[in-house]
């Protein structure tokens, strides 16, 4: 079990897996007002930057469960690094249908809603793991302004305009699926452009170590387009946050 390739070739040196930064993680955890051994349940955790450094910094216990060997890998180092793998544990595995064993305190997916099938499905999947009055986190994009064609979207890398919302939208969304909206950490241009553009050396890092690669080819075309299609469709149009939500 593993996710494509190209993913875990462009972000192998990431340590967030979206456009979030380390100094947003941080504003989000403190906002969240976590308390010392709070459980925390995170589907599709990536290389577990959340959970690492909110068990450092908040005392919290929690789990990761992410597809890619490469990011659990990388998450579990983490976890040593930072003095904290005695309080998180990461599975290599499907986050789709996975209900933790015992209820927890936040029930967290960061931009992979499609483990649920999208935002409602993921929405009812952790609230399966969640305690009463626990809070679930969902990590979303969001259209900054609505595309003019579906052409537009397709460059933000969607399927069609109906992908996405736009923020108010999204947001009245949540309330429609019974939950009250009780903060948010969005994403900025930076952020994005850390999250896009460091990308683009990783590429050409690896491209440079692997010339013969059968892969080669399709890393160098993306590598080739992403900076232009980055900077005339994402950078534009699309958003991205995290959403509190607590049941009402």
């Amino acid at each position: 079990m593993d996710i494509p390739r190209i993913f875990n070739i462009t972000e192998s040196a990431h340590r967030i897996h979206n456009p979030i930064t380390a100094d947003k993680l941080a504003t989000l955890g403190a906002a969240l007002r976590l308390e010392r051994g709070a459980r925390v349940l995170d589907l599709g955790s990536g290389s577990g930057e959340m959970l690492c450094t909110w068990a450092r910094d908040h005392g919290v216990t929690g789990t990761g469960v992410d597809m890619s060997a490469l990011f659990t890998g990388q998450a579990k180092r983490r976890a040593v690094e930072l003095g904290v793998a005695d309080r998180v544990t990461f599975i290599h595995g499907d986050a789709a249908g996975y209900v933790a064993d015992q209820k927890v305190d936040v029930a967290a997916c960061l931009g992979a809603t499609w483990i649920g099938g999208g935002v409602a499905g993921t929405i009812a999947l952790l609230a399966q793991s969640l305690r009463a009055g626990g809070i679930i986190l969902v990590g979303e994009p969001f259209w900054r302004q609505l595309p003019p064609t579906d052409e537009v979207a397709k460059g933000c890398l969607a399927h069609a305009t109906g992908d996405f919302l736009v923020l108010p939208d999204l947001l009245a969304s949540f309330g429609r699926l019974g939950y009250d909206v009780v903060e948010m950490v969005l994403a900025d241009q930076d952020g994005w452009d850390r999250y896009e553009a460091a990308k683009w050396l990783t590429m050409r890092r690896w491209l440079e170590e692997n010339p013969g690669d059968e892969f080669a080819t399709e890393v160098r075309a993306q590598l080739t387009a992403e900076p232009v299609r980055y900077a005339t469709f994402t950078r534009e149009y699309l958003g991205w946050g995290v959403f509190a939500l607590m049941g009402r």
